[in-house]
């Protein structure tokens, strides 16, 4: 691959989405530096250990980089993407945390790079498909969109597994959440709207959770009645998280409370991140459609070692963003949306790809499946 505006790249924290994103750069082309507070494996890339949280230190490494890519908790984003814009650098990060992408929003607005957070799974690649479901929508009554990153084989009353940072995931749980509701632009409670629904026979619960949607309900708002993002999980989970964080009043210590529940649940190696988008409505014709993209990812095989399925969906998603601003499939400066990012290109990006690829190695449990379901009823039934 020729870069053209990307050449060497730093890598914040090493954990296990950081070492793969770190990895899948170095193998597209890059130079690659990561950096984590203690280094305990050797990686192809250069790496260097230093306490990513001191901003003098953190300013130095930057030097001589072009772009970096912030793998850490979202509470420390906020200074890491101030930094990059100081350094004249392009940033990318994996949040989902609202208000830090509400202030990178506003860092964006002057720079002279690019500013791209939320690129990992949801908000990040359930955005992209959103909006390629929706690109030929008329009037767009209702836009679902739903991700669960799962264990294979569930046990116990949370049927979970904390393949992904507990903060993180309790963070979701109990900030608000934006949608679209009757064409009005709302914030609802977490843990709530729950749903059941069906993926190859499995019966699955999804219910609100925050930061989901980037910043769709904005792109959104004068194109979609209802508009909402759910996590997926197994029937069951909300009632009894519902019960740990307000009935027995977990949230009020919420160290302790990811430290008890990555004790009890940590992480598993067969895993499944389940993908259920859908948008129905009025085409130009009138016609009410419904378009849907559904699918299933397993851990997939990569250089040699098995990755956990959480772990290549969110880390093809970032360096897939990074791999199109660098040929210029997308600007070179200012503020990237999710649902700005060309699903067509992006799925032809090397990392792209691996959401698409189909062989021995590759064990999703179907191809990508778009389907449409024409009633004959105009917009005016």
């Amino acid at each position: 691959m020729a870069q053209e505006k990307i050449k060497n790249i730093l890598v914040l924290g090493l954990g296990r989405v950081g070492v793969l994103v770190a990895t899948l750069l170095h193998e597209t082309g890059y130079k690659v530096t990561g950096a984590d507070a203690a280094l305990s494996e050797d990686f192809p890339f250069n790496a260097k250990e230093l306490d990513v949280s001191d901003p003098a230190k953190l300013q130095a490494l930057m030097k001589d980089n072009d772009a970096i890519v912030s793998c850490l908790p979202f509470f420390l984003n906020k200074d890491i993407a101030r930094l990059a814009v100081e350094e004249g650098l392009h940033y990318f990060d994996l949040t989902e945390d609202v208000p830090t992408t509400q202030y990178i929003l506003e860092l964006a607005k002057d720079a002279k790079t690019v500013l791209a957070p939320q690129c990992g799974l949801a908000p990040g690649f359930i955005g992209i498909v959103g909006a390629y479901l929706a690109r030929d929508f008329k009037k767009i009554r209702h836009m679902k969109l739903r991700v669960g990153a799962l264990p294979q084989h569930p046990t116990g009353h949370l049927g979970y597994a904390f393949n992904w940072s507990p903060e993180g995931v309790i963070n979701e749980y109990l900030n608000d959440c934006e949608v679209v509701e009757r064409g009005q632009k709302k914030l609802v409670s977490p843990l709530e709207w729950l749903e059941k629904l069906f993926i190859n026979g499995q019966e699955l619960e999804a219910f609100t959770t925050s930061g989901g949607l980037g910043t769709m309900c904005d792109t959104y708002i004068d194109r979609v009645e209802n508009l909402d993002y759910k996590s997926i999980r197994y029937p069951g989970h909300a009632k009894m998280m519902n019960f740990l964080l307000h009935e027995l009043f977990m949230r009020e210590n919420l160290q302790e409370t990811a430290k008890v529940l990555s004790h009890a649940k940590p992480p598993v190696s067969e895993d499944i991140v389940y993908v259920h988008a859908s948008v129905e409505g009025w085409n130009k014709h009138d016609k009410l459609l419904r378009e849907e993209f559904i699918n299933g990812y397993l851990p997939k095989v990569i250089n040699g070692r098995q990755w956990r399925a959480i772990s290549w969906t969110t880390a093809a998603s970032v360096c897939s963003v990074i791999e199109m601003v660098d040929t210029g499939k997308l600007s070179d400066h200012g503020f990237i949306r999710q649902e700005d990012i060309p699903f067509d290109d992006f799925l032809e990006t090397r990392n792209g790809q691996l959401y698409k690829k189909r062989g021995p190695a590759d064990t999703s449990i179907e191809d990508i499946d778009i389907t449409y379901a024409a009633t004959g009823e105009s917009m005016s039934a």
